[in-house]
């Protein structure tokens, strides 16, 4: 019995994880709203929703956390209310998923400085295809996981900007 508790235990703190990949950049933007934010202030809807205003207008922010701020503007009252609550970011943005099911597409890009070919080598070709695709490359004619690869590397110039 207390082994069966204990894979129970393991197999919630696994999912957790995906899921907090999953919802990457929605629970950042959350959890920073949060944290500009006074205990007291965090259960009044009208206060996080300034806090929320507030947080999408500051220039420092990336591509990523702007298109989540696009996707929330309109549904602002519907954060407003499970924030208030004390419900933590993660169920915060699956439950607001449901109105828009963008939300939890958005994801960082994949960290590829100081890689090297052996690690690349540990990516599936979809993480590869997608590496290129956030650099605006694409790779015709590769069909081996190998020209993946050096079609990465080759262009690993292109890494730090945003599009």
């Amino acid at each position: 019995m207390k082994s069966f508790s204990i894979l129970a235990l393991l197999s919630l703190i696994v999912n957790a994880a995906f899921a907090a990949q999953e919802c990457e950049v929605c629970v950042k933007v959350m959890d920073d709203v949060r944290a500009s934010m006074t205990k007291e202030q965090s259960r009044k809807k009208p206060e996080i929703e300034k806090a929320l205003g507030a947080y999408c207008k500051k220039e420092t922010l990336s591509s990523r956390e702007k298109k989540i701020c696009y996707y929330v503007d309109p549904i602002k009252r519907d954060v407003a209310q499970p924030f208030s609550l004390g419900m933590d970011s993660l169920k915060v943005c699956k439950r607001i998923t449901k109105t828009n099911p963008e939300l939890c597409t958005v994801k960082f890009p994949v960290q590829t400085q100081n890689l090297e070919k052996k690690d690349l080598g540990k990516l599936r070709v979809k993480q590869l295809k997608q590496i290129l695709a956030e650099r605006g490359v694409e790779c015709k004619g590769c069909l081996e996981k190998e020209e993946f690869i050096k079609k990465v590397q080759d262009t690993e110039h292109l890494a730090g900007q945003e599009l």
